[in-house]
């Protein structure tokens, strides 16, 4: 993950940390989902864990060790203002947000039988989320862009939040260009590649004489394809007042019989070529 990103996420935890809870249940839901003893690795986190009464037991650096009032949380009964904020809590103690390669990834590390639980709870409120055990601790994972903003949304993110959108956004439209870009660049190679093959048999059968035996219209579209290679079959249809497939028709036509000597032209060529030689 790139400087850039790693901003993000941190400001993004920072906006969710300077959330202030509002009413004294959602504070008791949130000190319930950071848990009793919270590792915090930022400062704002920390920050957190004093306003709702808590204080520190080991100071790590970087990584503080904060003991915070016991507080009890009963989801099936709780409104959904209390549900947020416990999820709130839960993903500053135990979250992580990645945003690299341009894609979003956001998991909670917690205890393993805690895992399903979580899982069902995300599932409820219309998020749900994948979970598996791994090294013993269960992981409860998205990987849909659209499921994390929607979460990190109803948790209290918004500055942030709208800034991840934004990129999302830019990426989803820088991939969808790349994609017409690689369309439009495959398109024109085999339009160039066609019109080569279709002036290589033009040139092989007006050299042998066939090109004057055929019908008019493959001759005019013929001549057109001389004069202006770079033109496509809707062009050249357009100059001639053909339909696009007549001009099509014409053009393989012309690749056939110089690959294949259809329709006996050629040996009707060389027969009139061999009398007239032995006259």
């Amino acid at each position: 993950m790139g400087e850039s990103e790693r901003d993000l996420v941190t400001g993004l935890r920072a906006e969710l940390a300077a959330v202030d809870p509002s009413r004294p249940c959602d504070r008791t839901a949130e000190i319930a989902g950071l848990g009793s003893r919270l590792v915090a690795r930022e400062p704002a986190v920390a920050r957190l864990a004093v306003r709702l009464g808590g204080h520190a037991l080991e100071d790590g650096g970087a990584r503080r060790v904060m003991r915070l009032p016991e507080a009890s949380f009963d989801w099936g009964p709780s409104p959904d203002h209390c549900r947020f904020a416990w999820l709130r809590g839960r993903f500053l103690a135990r979250g992580s947000l990645s945003l690299a390669a341009g894609r979003a990834h956001l998991e909670f590390t917690v205890p393993a039988e805690e895992a399903p639980v979580l899982a069902a709870r995300l599932g409820e409120i219309g998020l749900p989320a994948a979970w598996r055990i791994r090294r013993g601790q269960g992981v409860v994972t998205w990987k849909s862009a659209e499921s994390i903003t929607a979460f990190l949304g109803r948790i209290g993110g918004s500055a942030s939040l709208l800034e991840l959108e934004a990129r999302s956004v830019a990426r989803s439209l820088r991939g969808e260009l790349n994609r017409v870009l690689n369309a439009e660049s495959a398109n024109l190679q085999r339009s160039v590649e066609a019109a080569g093959r279709q002036l290589a048999a033009i040139e092989q059968l007006d050299g042998d004489g066939r090109l004057a035996e055929q019908p008019r219209t493959v001759r005019a579209v013929a001549a057109a394809r001389r004069e202006t290679p770079e033109a496509s079959l809707s062009e050249i249809a357009v100059r001639l007042d053909l339909h696009r497939s007549a001009v099509q028709r014409a053009l393989d036509r012309l690749e056939r019989l110089a690959l294949h000597d259809d329709e006996g032209i050629g040996r009707r060529h060389r027969r009139h070529a061999g009398a007239a030689a032995g006259s």
